[in-house]
């Protein structure tokens, strides 16, 4: 089996800059692929949120992936009740709790059986900004989904969506428009170990960018 860390850290260049395509809803077949791809195929594409306070979309601006040699992946150990979402079907929701107060939402990938996802960092707010704001009590639109917590706060996602299915309502992730952003490709924010690793990933020029 490649190594595939090491190919990344040899050569951050190797994938190309793809715009992100298919049906409106992107289907499973999307997320069945290395998820370094899928991390970057997803900047461009719209979270759709169906609340009971009405629909909340998100355009995604900012992505890391967490690969199973990783030593930053929840995965890298096996499998846990805690992150066994991610060794489930790809096209998934892995939510899980973070410092005692916040949650962060991640894309399960690849195949069944190996434990990958994509963190989602960041969101462009595009409908619904009212119901976000009232959530996150920020008028800003930069406030509202610059960051994994302020983005699962603002779009009504809790741990009741852990293992929720994608492809399906009420929490969808449907195909945007033609990408024209270049991708940056960096390194992680947040981490202690496989901060090194070039697996983050965000539209050039955004603002609603977490960190750039």
């Amino acid at each position: 089996m490649k190594d595939r860390i090491g190919l990344l850290m040899k050569d951050k260049k190797l994938l190309m800059n793809k715009p992100a395509g298919g049906e409106k809803i992107l289907p499973r077949s999307f997320y069945a692929r290395d998820t370094v791809t899928v991390a970057r195929e997803l900047l461009g594409n719209v979270i759709v949120h169906h609340t009971p306070e009405g629909i909340v979309t998100g355009r995604i601006v900012e992505t890391e992936a967490y690969i199973q040699e990783d030593p930053a992946c929840h995965a890298s150990r096996g499998m846990t009740p805690r992150n066994k979402v991610m060794f489930g079907p790809p096209g998934c929701a892995y939510v899980y709790f973070i410092y005692g107060m916040y949650y962060c939402f991640n894309v399960v990938t690849v195949a069944v059986g190996v434990g990958e996802a994509v963190l989602i960092r960041a969101l462009e707010p595009l409908a619904g900004t009212h119901t976000m704001s009232a959530r996150r009590n920020r008028e800003r639109l930069i406030d509202l989904c610059s960051g994994p917590a302020k983005l699962v706060q603002a779009m009504g996602i809790n741990r009741l969506h852990n293992g929720a299915d994608l492809t399906v309502k009420p929490l969808l992730i449907h195909c945007g428009a033609e990408r024209k952003e270049k991708i940056v490709t960096t390194t992680r924010i947040g981490i202690k170990e496989g901060d090194n690793l070039p697996l983050r990933f965000y539209l050039e020029g955004n603002i609603y960018v977490s960190r750039k």
